[in-house]
């Protein structure tokens, strides 16, 4: 047996090495010029492994502003849903809405996102959920920095024995703080646009704070 044979490379399709290529450049930190990618997903369940991303809604921001030409959405199809999730997104099987297979929503998804910095409410969830989409097809994780907007808003709060900071904070709680809508609340564009606004009054706060940095803000 041959112990210092060299493991074969994996060879990725091209929509995979177009991502990837795109993290060559080296990264600006000038916030203004970042742009950044804020995204939600509807599935079917909270299991990695069992359940699956019925759909995908996101939009970008860049210097303070979101492009409303600049959105994202995708529907998925999939073979079973659980009733229960059904009452919270209102996603039906029979439901009208065009619907493409899951790799099809992953190579749009990646040619959307690019290289920018992603943002989610509890944006480990999504990011796993995205991730083992991908590893089903043979790719590999997700290459972008992650930015979870329920941890940088622990960062605006103010430091004193007297406030108690809570562990997490849902989606809700940041909306009624901010005073953002949520008329579309559970659905994954909706969603993705109350965490887009909470995010960008994050960020304003952060700015007041001594030392702000992009570069401490993506740490």
């Amino acid at each position: 047996m041959d112990f210092f044979k060299k493991k074969r490379k994996k060879h990725y399709p091209d929509f995979w090495l177009e991502y990837e290529a795109k993290f060559d450049k080296k990264v600006d930190y000038t916030i203004s010029e970042i742009r950044f990618v804020v995204f939600d997903t509807e599935t079917t369940g909270f299991d990695y492994d069992t359940d699956r991303i019925l759909s995908i809604g996101a939009l970008s921001i860049k210097n303070n502003s979101i492009p409303i030409n600049d959105s994202f959405e995708v529907f998925l199809y999939q073979h079973f849903y659980h009733a229960k999730n059904i009452e919270i997104h209102g996603i039906l099987q029979e439901e009208r809405q065009e619907r493409i297979t899951e790799l099809e929503a992953l190579i749009k998804f990646l040619e959307y996102i690019g290289d920018s910095v992603l943002v989610a409410h509890h944006a480990g969830f999504d990011r796993n959920m995205i991730n083992h989409a991908l590893n089903r097809h043979g790719m590999p994780n997700l290459k972008n920095k992650f930015l979870d907007t329920s941890v940088l808003y622990k960062r605006t709060l103010i430091k004193s024995p007297l406030l108690h900071v809570k562990p997490q904070y849902s989606l809700d709680e940041l909306a009624e703080k901010f005073d953002i809508s949520k008329k579309d609340r559970h659905t994954a564009l909706g969603d993705a646009y109350i965490t887009a606004i909470a995010f960008i009054k994050i960020v304003q706060r952060l700015k007041t704070k001594k030392n702000f940095s992009a570069k401490k803000l993506l740490k």
